[in-house]
Formats: C-alpha cells, structure tokens, sequence
C-alpha cells in the first residue's frame, strides 16, 4: 500500500486519489519547494502561506500531516502555559503585518503554525491579543480524573500530575503519562473560538529530549525537564478535536497508545515530532479575529 494512502487497515473504506493538488500533497512539501513555492502560493490576508512547523506526527487515516506543537513552560506557582511568540512587524509583497515569531531551538516557532482549520480567524491566534498564556482544564474532558478534580476554567498545575508515572486512562498501556484536555488563549471569546489543546507529562517526552537528532534543541527548549508537552488538539482531515488514550475504539485501528481521532481515525504519535511545511491560511485584513469555524481538509 502507498504510503499517502493513511486509511487504516480495518475501516474497510474505498481508498481514491484525488486527481488534484490539494493539501495533502502540499502537506509533504519538501524545505526546497517551501522556499521556492512561498510567493507563488501565499494565500491573501493577513500572515499565511508556505510555513514550516513541528508537530506530532500523523502515522494513519486521511490526515494530511501532524497537528502542531506548542512549546511549555511552567510558571513559578507550577501553573503550565503554553510559550507565545514575540510579535513583530514584517513586511511581505509590499504589505506590512504583524506576526508572532521567534527563534527556539533553532526553530522558527510562529503563530502560524496554527493557522488552519479556522483558527486563524479566532481572537486568541491574532499575535498582539491580550491572552492568557496558561492551559486552562477544558469542558467536557473523556478523562475521569479530570472530570473529577477540576472545573471547567481551572488552570492545569503541576500538582496535577504528581501520578503521573504509573497513571492509567483505562485505554492502552498504563504507565505512558497523564493526559488532560485544555483550552488556550480563549478567555471571553465564543466557545466556537476556543483553542483546543492536550497536554501530557510522561516520561517518554524525558526520553525524548535525551535522544537528541535534528530537532533535538527545539525538543528540548519546547518541553520541560519533568516530561510536559502539548499540541494543537485540531485535526488536520476534518478540524475535530481527538485524544490521547481516551476512546476504547482507538484498539481496534492499532492507536490504543496514540492519539487517535474518532471522526475519520486519523492516528498520531504523540512522542515523535516531525518537521514538515502546509499552507497556513491568512488572518482576516484589518480585524482582531472572530467568527471563525472549521473547514474539511484545508491546510
């Protein structure tokens, strides 16, 4: 079987291919062709355009790649926040915008990575928003623990996690780490303009910055000592929200230890980060954000 043929094995769905370029294609789009495509393929606003990011990587179903990392830091009362960018001004084509933008690890990590699915339009991804930068406990979590301890709105605190070692989700192996489910940057916005996000401490995330290879200063500058991380929780088919060791179908498609999405079963590995480029969608001209929603399999 092809290798951008990610359906798993066991949907027994017809597999196709779509005899257009579309945001699968541009999902593998190599550092190069990034370079060389950038001015061709900037879509109109605001920011947007060819981007290189980290994300976790997407190993099955029709996602098109990985959903981006955020890099953690963790305040001095133990709170955990996700690390915004510097704003800055750039200029582009003749136009001038803001953007958040900053070198970690040797990475340039930047707001856009985070543009698609409609979250380019929402209030907390414009760069210069006076958001709150701590991971707050989302509504409606599938983890008992977290339905359990926390309301809606609390923020997420390394006290949290102290089981962390040999907690069990009830789906999976136990003893892969504590995950929580999270919204970020989003307080007074409509709920259609939450951010979404999972956060995890494990000791796999501390295997992870031992082991070095290409990305190993990001890893280590986006994670911290005691084994937190966290992603963008949208998934990059269909912009729906999935988890980490939290569905009991997720066995039956081999991501019982994955992240795994219900809607389509699209499939990541949360502990092995790739670098790739997508076409990240423009922020509306002259406005703060708002009003957006999700859109099927764009980039």
């Amino acid at each position: 079987m092809a290798d951008d043929d990610k359906y798993p094995t066991e949907t027994g769905r017809r597999r196709f291919v779509k005899g257009v370029v579309g945001a699968g294609v541009l999902a593998g789009v190599g550092t190069g062709a990034a370079a060389a495509l950038g001015t061709a393929t900037a879509p109109t606003g605001s920011g947007g355009g060819i981007t290189e990011f980290v994300g976790i990587e997407n190993t099955d179903g029709p996602a098109p790649r990985g959903m981006p990392v955020i890099p953690v830091q963790i305040a001095d009362n133990g709170d955990i926040q996700g690390l915004w960018p510097e704003v800055k001004t750039v200029e582009e084509a003749g136009q001038s915008f803001e953007v958040a933008e900053t070198d970690l690890g040797g990475v340039t990590y930047s707001s856009e990575w985070f543009q698609y699915c409609g979250v380019q339009t929402y209030a907390g991804i414009q760069p210069s928003a006076d958001q709150e930068n701590t991971f707050l406990s989302a509504a409606d979590s599938p983890y008992e623990w977290q339905s359990e301890e926390l309301s809606e709105g609390d923020p997420l605190n390394v006290s949290h996690f102290e089981d962390y070692e040999n907690f069990d989700t009830g789906v999976g192996s136990p003893g892969l780490g504590k995950p929580a489910m999270a919204t970020w940057r989003s307080q007074d916005v409509d709920a259609a303009e939450t951010i979404p996000v999972q956060v995890v401490r494990s000791d796999e995330v501390i295997k992870m910055r031992q082991e070095g290879g290409p990305l190993g200063e990001f890893i280590k500058a986006a994670t911290t000592e005691d084994g937190f991380m966290a992603w963008l929780d949208k998934c990059t088919h269909f912009c729906c929200v999935p988890a980490f060791k939290a569905y009991e179908d997720s066995a039956k498609f081999g991501a019982a230890d994955e992240v795994y999405c219900q809607c389509h079963q699209s499939v990541y590995a949360p502990f092995t980060w790739v670098q790739k480029s997508f076409v990240a969608l423009p922020r509306p001209e002259g406005e703060d954000g708002g009003g957006g929603g999700g859109g099927g399999n764009e980039s």
